[in-house]
């Protein structure tokens, strides 16, 4: 039997602000433990929850990026479970009304362009943390995520297989940092995914049980989570078992999930509304005001490179992965108007190995974005071959100067004189017969090694466009 995958995801975003969603207390990463937890994060008697209008800010930039419908009136509930690490007993969400509904994403796998819808994004508050490693035979509890807010965006199970689901993922993760409301730190929490797999026969239009595997935070673990995930499911079903509803953890050690509980309804929470906050009511001229606010978005920028800059979609998509690298071309093309295929070349080459050989991100790249239009400009005008720019290049990124500096200090100017590279190309020809005659018989490797002693006599500062030129020329004659 042939069978189709179908899977949805819920992501949890930390919003970038700096307090919580309802105390006031800091989000920072890194602080020791139960240090950055208050009265309110733990609901102890006679305190009361404020919002956070930043974290609601951030909401209304997501729903407007996505082109969700952003409610004008949303409510928080108390999702009601009992585990050590949720000191109040329940978690403050939203149910019944989230601040954002519907819109989507569209995603490319290959040269499938493909467009994922979502259910809802609601405003929400994390729970603390608990900690299994370094107490025997105990577990201590972390409080500081404790109220961290979180924004919890759910897809449609519009999904078909892990590339699909990676490529959401990515997407996702991309947009919440370029519109500023999440840092995207996978390692740090800030943003994870869980992953709802089901397995169906093909053609069926009837969904199959879903198995739930929950906080993946890493694009390679949600891809190897999830095949894993559909494998296990087919082979259960097609050895006469069934898959049963539950929440599955990824151990990435052994490549498997395994089960950690059997997955909850919504009932199973007695959702009601919290009676300790008011209805979150958001007025038009509070959203079209940040709707004057927000960058220009991936997807529209993208099209603008492709008809701005004559670039193919595959590097539009490359240059438009962040708001970064984006932004480091566009300040490239803003100094070199006249070459942004140029520019787009090494930025995606040169510079993004070089970053990642680093493991530095762009803002930190010794060689600014003006700084390297001045070194292309010297290969769009003839002064340096490719070779040369990228020696340029290494004693630029290790601190040196500027490119004009480094060209004039070590005599690295390109030789474009026609009549200078038209005596060595003679003198090469009359001492190498036997190439010579070698290509006239066809040959063509004959060409090659000719223009490497063109090269060697030239000590590999000769225009190597022009010197194919005169050899072809004399060969041809």
């Amino acid at each position: 039997m042939l069978w189709e995958t179908v899977i949805g995801l819920e992501t949890h975003a930390q919003l970038s602000t700096h307090s919580k969603i309802f105390s006031g207390v800091s989000t920072k990463f890194g602080a020791e433990p139960n240090t950055q937890a208050s009265v309110i994060d733990f609901a102890l008697p006679g305190v009361l929850p404020v919002l956070n209008r930043g974290a609601v800010e951030r909401a209304i930039r997501l729903g407007l990026a996505v082109g969700g419908k952003i409610n004008r009136r949303s409510i928080f509930a108390r999702k009601n479970y009992f585990y050590p690490d949720l000191p109040k007993g329940y978690q403050i969400s939203q149910y019944e009304i989230p601040v954002v509904e519907g819109g989507g994403l569209t995603i490319r796998v290959g040269d499938v362009e493909k467009f994922i819808r979502l259910t809802r994004a609601h405003l929400e508050e994390d729970a603390g943390k608990s900690l299994h490693e370094d107490f025997a035979g105990m577990s201590g509890i972390d409080l500081n995520r404790a109220g961290t807010p979180l924004l919890e965006i759910v897809s449609e199970p519009d999904m078909r297989s892990s590339a699909e689901a990676v490529a959401y993922a990515r997407s996702l993760h991309t947009l919440v940092q370029w519109i500023g409301i999440c840092d995207g730190n996978m390692q740090e929490g800030s943003f994870r995914c869980d992953a709802n797999v089901s397995v169906r026969p093909l053609g069926s239009d009837r969904l199959g049980t879903r198995c739930e595997i929950k906080n993946l935070n890493s694009f390679r673990f949600l891809e190897r989570a999830i095949e894993f995930e559909v494998r296990r499911q087919i082979g259960l079903i097609e050895d006469g078992g069934r898959v049963v509803q539950e929440t599955r953890l990824y151990d990435p050690d052994r490549d498997e999930t395994r089960s950690m509980r059997s997955k909850e309804d919504a009932q199973d929470y007695r959702y009601f509304p919290d009676p300790d906050l008011l209805p979150l009511e958001i007025a038009d001229d509070w959203v079209e005001a940040t709707r004057q606010a927000m960058p220009e978005l991936p997807a529209a920028m993208r099209e603008r490179f492709v008809t701005d800059y004559a670039l193919a979609p595959y590097d539009a998509a490359a240059l438009t992965g962040g708001r970064d690298i984006a932004d480091f071309f566009e300040a490239m093309v803003r100094h070199l108007p006249t070459e942004p295929k140029l520019c787009a070349n090494w930025l995606m080459g040169e510079v993004s190995a070089r970053v990642n050989r680093d493991q530095i991100g762009l803002g930190a790249a010794p060689v600014s974005a003006q700084a390297l239009a001045g070194l292309l400009a010297r290969i769009a005008d003839g002064t340096l071959s490719g070779k040369m720019a990228k020696e340029v290049f290494d004693a630029m990124w290790e601190g040196g100067e500027s490119a004009d500096a480094l060209i004039e200090q070590r005599g690295l100017r390109q030789i474009s004189d026609g009549g200078a590279i038209e005596v060595m190309v003679d003198e090469v020809l009359a001492a190498n017969p036997k190439s010579v005659a070698e290509f006239r018989s066809g040959k063509d490797k004959a060409f090659n090694a000719l223009v490497g002693r063109v090269m060697k006599a030239a000590r590999g500062k000769a225009n190597p466009a022009q010197v194919n030129e005169v050899l072809k020329r004399k060969l041809d004659a």
